[in-house]
């Protein structure tokens, strides 16, 4: 118990400033990147007054995004702070110099999803920490968080998809692109079979270590009661 609290007051208060710096983000990505902010918005006409894309498919083909819900004026409010500012959309450029449009848009719908339930999950902790600190140990509670124990770990990864996807085809944003910064390396196969056994290893043993330690548990609560009652 002691060491849940400690932990989901570090990741509640890391929840709920994350979108300060994800405001702080989409700021410099729209000034520095303007291909990259089109991509992860699917935004492919450039407009004032720019609506923020919540889901959607897109269509590259089509230039069109399905299933997507727009609130009016927020994609302008959060990469320039000015409701009627103008946001640069995918046909302003070059068709050659798109990154990935559906995986970058994708990705970063993934990422500011669970961020978004997480920093839910993080205000429900502390307001049940407040008002009813006894449903902390609901097990309907303890479920949520053990089921939201990965996603933190899913919401890096999705970022790092947007990062890196969304800067194609540049490793160097509008000086060189990837294929150009490009070296051959033959035999990379050897490497990246050992660490991947490495960690496919390490992941069964603490696995393994982990559900032995549940196991154990009422094993030691029974020898404890036992203890207990030879002594009485």
């Amino acid at each position: 118990q002691k060491a849940i609290k400690i932990a989901m007051l570090y990741g509640a208060i890391a929840a709920l400033i994350q979108p300060l710096s994800g405001d702080i983000l989409a700021k410099e990505t729209a000034a520095t990147q303007p291909l990259k902010l089109a991509a992860m918005e699917a935004h492919f006409e450039t407009e004032a007054g720019a609506s923020l894309l919540i889901g959607g498919w897109p269509d590259t083909s089509n230039e069109t995004v399905s299933y997507g819900i727009k609130i009016p004026y927020l994609l302008s409010i959060l990469a320039y702070g000015d409701p009627q500012a103008t946001v640069q959309g995918l046909k302003d450029f070059d068709r050659e110099l798109w990154p990935p449009v559906a995986l970058v848009h994708l990705s970063f719908q993934v990422m500011v999803g669970i961020g978004t339930l997480m920093a839910a999950i993080a205000a429900l902790f502390l307001w049940l920490r407040w008002k009813q600190p006894d449903r902390l140990w609901a097990i309907w509670f303890l479920r949520l968080l053990t089921i939201a124990t990965p996603l933190g770990f899913i919401a890096v990864e999705a970022g790092w998809f947007v990062t890196e996807l969304g800067r194609q085809p540049w490793i160097i944003y509008g000086i060189m692109k990837t294929k150009d910064a490009l070296t051959p390396m033959p035999g990379l196969w050897l490497p990246f079979s050992l660490f991947f056994g490495v960690y496919l290893l390490l992941a069964f043993l603490v696995t393994y270590l982990m559900v032995r330690q549940v196991k154990a548990i009422p094993d030691s609560y029974q020898q404890s009661a036992a203890k207990e009652t030879s002594h009485a």
